[in-house]
């Protein structure tokens, strides 16, 4: 038996990200933290914010999410500290 919580799957992960963004619309962001917390099952969501992050930057890749530094769209691969996600915007 393992003391630590079952941890959710990259795709699951992905997923959640994708869903948290879609709730506020697409006028607005999320934090890293929001969906970590919403797919978290126990009290240690920080331990997820590494698989949020791979996410994110996989979604953002495909242009299925956009990354926000400072409130400005950022390219993934110059992603640096402090980030939010958003939803491209409807074309």
């Amino acid at each position: 038996m393992t003391d630590s919580p079952s941890r959710p799957s990259e795709e699951a992960v992905e997923a959640a990200i994708l869903a948290v963004a879609s709730q506020p619309g697409a006028a607005k962001t999320v934090t890293p933290e929001d969906v970590a917390r919403s797919v978290a099952t126990g009290p240690d969501w920080q331990s997820l914010l590494p698989s949020v992050r791979r996410g994110a930057l996989r979604l953002a890749q495909a242009g299925q999410l956009v990354l926000y530094r400072k409130g400005k769209p950022v390219d993934p691969s110059e992603l640096r500290g402090v980030y939010r996600l958003g939803l491209p915007p409807a074309a």
